[in-house]
């Protein structure tokens, strides 16, 4: 399953977060500079995130902390429900991804 974030591009970046989620819970994590691999783990509609390394790549102090403030909140979520092409990971942030359909 591949989803997209739904959000904005931020300045200097032509990326938009994504994660593209294996069967297995593995999961390949572009963020708007750096990306690397994590891992869900879901019960029912129960999750917990956890990030692995991340690609250290040319990014702007603005790109690094915004990178890790997503990667904080995903890590954060407890909860996920999907409405139509929607995910949302619920927590102390909300996250709304749009599943990638084509």
């Amino acid at each position: 399953m591949e989803m997209t974030l739904d959000a904005q591009r931020q300045p200097g970046s032509k990326r938009i977060p994504n994660l593209e989620i294996g069967e297995a819970g593995e999961v390949r994590v572009e963020l708007w500079c750096k990306g690397g691999k994590g891992q869900f783990s879901v019960a029912g509609n129960t999750i917990v995130f956890v990030a692995g390394a991340m690609e250290q790549r040319s990014c702007s102090d603005a790109q690094v902390t915004l990178d890790d403030q997503l990667l904080a909140d995903l890590g954060a979520a407890t909860n996920w429900q999907r409405r139509g092409d929607s995910v949302t990971f619920v927590g102390p942030k909300s996250l709304r991804f749009r599943l990638n359909t084509n």
